[in-house]
């Protein structure tokens, strides 16, 4: 019975083999029980029954064979799709598609556009890729996890730990962080300091997320903690009903927890519930090739210092907690900033710049206080030395609309000022610097940021290279010598987090 190769047809290729091991006898190479392609599970091979049947030798039945382990080799994973997304389809497509959530530590829309650490993450390898990067919001990591494995995606990026469950599932490219899983509850509640003190004490989490997950484990040893699931709420959304009180105590990331907490001030991590994660993007267990590049993109020592940038671009500057000065500042935000916001609006439409990135500085400055003094000399809302107030044409620095205006044009001064080639927004973090600490020493900054072969176009580099300027060895060769470079970081680091509370906050208020 001679086989002709009709066109091949889809088929449960995990059921290529089926049946054949104990089939086999020994007459040449012939097989029993019949129909060979229901034996090994081909559709389109079909036996002609006007042919009279023959034995087929035994190497006409091992090409047989290899072809069905070559196709077993590209199937996606054990459910028989077929690989579709890989490395040289996603070329020919142009678009990377990737799995993320819309959320602080992923994929958001800032002030100058689309924005999160796994986002420019994703976004520099699509382009390292030579196509376009095409996010796809979802919600729920199971849904991530099947989309990803029926090939509507080619991995996630989602800021996603490791784990063994997911393991069976997914495999991981390299980590490129780690985090801690965190009990948080609210300052004012009775402390908990140790996993035995949550026994019947409700601890709310994402349903389907990583917390749950954690949590089910340690119930197998602990039964009397106190899960409880809510579905279509991302975490940071249940830190804020911890902090209004509506739930008692959640789980998560450390790095959420740290970015949630400056809008939140009143939160508390009672303890890690985790040590150390990893975390690492994921890839459906068929995408050899494009694992293969991942993995290599990841090795190379510009993804590193990409890395790096990114972690201090949306990190570093929440190193620093105030809790009594955060409180204050957000109590503020609703008994002074209503009668000077037409005067920074009015200031911010003239110059170019946000009006809450105007109010956020002049709050470092003064605390909107138009009469603060310092033991220097400057005075008023913006903080003006005598000599800059008169070269602005202001003729009283305690006059509220005055400061705020001549602050705003000097502030467009100084960016301008600054070298082109600075991108936001890393433009204007400069410029801020510069306020604080004058043009001169920034340029010195960039200059030996320059020398020490670091990205002097970047504001991540300039934050590592102003401390610098008070070590003699590094400012003796610059034009302006010494600074006190550790307090424009403090200014710019502050300047960010009061603007990204203020943005916040206003979102509250308009929403209400």
């Amino acid at each position: 019975m001679p086989w002709r190769l009709r066109a091949f047809q889809r088929a449960p290729v995990g059921l290529l083999l089926v049946g054949w091991k104990k089939r086999r006898i020994e007459n040449g190479g012939s097989w029993a029980g019949g129909d060979l392609s229901a034996s090994i599970g081909i559709a389109g091979l079909r036996p002609d029954p006007s042919e009279a049947p023959r034995h087929y030798p035994r190497a006409a039945i091992r090409v047989l064979l290899l072809t069905a382990v070559c196709l077993l080799a590209l199937a996606g994973g054990c459910d028989g799709s077929l690989v579709r997304h890989d490395l040289d389809a996603i070329r020919q497509r142009g678009v990377l598609r990737v799995l993320t959530r819309n959320a602080a530590t992923c994929y958001y829309r800032g002030a100058h556009g689309y924005e999160g650490f796994e986002y420019e993450l994703a976004k520099a390898f699509a382009r390292q890729l030579g196509v376009r990067l095409e996010p796809l919001v979802v919600d729920n990591l199971g849904e991530m996890v099947a989309r990803l494995i029926r090939g509507e995606a080619d991995l996630i990026a989602s800021d996603l730990v490791v784990s063994e469950a997911l393991k069976k599932r997914v495999v991981f490219g390299p980590a490129y962080r780690k985090v801690r899983q965190q009990v948080v509850g609210r300052r004012g509640a009775p402390a908990i300091a140790t996993l035995a003190e949550l026994d019947g004490r409700p601890i709310w989490v994402k349903a389907g997320s990583a917390q749950e997950g954690l949590l089910e484990r340690l119930r197998r040893e602990r039964p009397d903690i106190g899960l409880m699931t809510v579905s279509g709420y991302e975490t940071e959304e249940l830190l804020e009903m911890v902090w209004q009180k509506i739930i008692p105590l959640t789980v998560a990331e450390s790095n959420v927890v740290a970015m949630n907490r400056r809008y939140y001030p009143e939160l508390l991590v009672h303890f890690d519930l985790q040590a150390d994660r990893e975390v690492a993007w994921a890839l459906a267990p068929g995408n050899l090739q494009l694992r293969k590049a991942v993995d290599r993109w990841f090795a190379r020592p510009q993804t590193r210092a990409l890395l790096k940038r990114l972690d201090q671009h949306y990190y570093s500057h929440l190193e620093t907690f105030d809790y009594v000065d955060l409180v204050k500042f957000r109590s503020r935000i609703q008994d002074r900033l209503p009668q000077y916001s037409p005067f920074f609006k009015a200031a911010a439409e003239e110059n170019g710049f946000s009006w809450q990135l105007l109010a956020a500085q002049a709050y470092q400055e003064s605390h909107w206080n138009p009469k603060a003094k310092s033991f220097s000399g400057v005075r008023g809302m913006m903080m003006l030395t005598l000599e800059t107030a008169s070269e602005l044409g202001v003729s009283n620095r305690l006059d509220a609309r005055q400061s705020i205006a001549a602050g705003a044009r000097y502030l467009a001064e100084l960016h301008r000022r600054i070298d082109p080639a600075v991108r936001e927004p890393d433009r204007t973090y400069m410029a801020l610097a510069a306020y604080n600490v004058g043009l001169g020493h920034l340029q010195d900054a960039r200059l030996l940021a320059g020398r020490l072969s670091k990205a002097a176009d970047t504001w991540p580099a300039i934050r590592d290279t102003l401390p610098l300027l008070r070590r003699r060895k590094y400012y003796r060769d610059l034009p302006h010598g010494y600074a006190r470079g550790d307090e424009p970081v403090r200014y710019v680091d502050q300047i960010r987090t009061y603007h990204k509370i203020l943005e916040q906050q206003l979102e509250r208020f308009a929403a209400r």
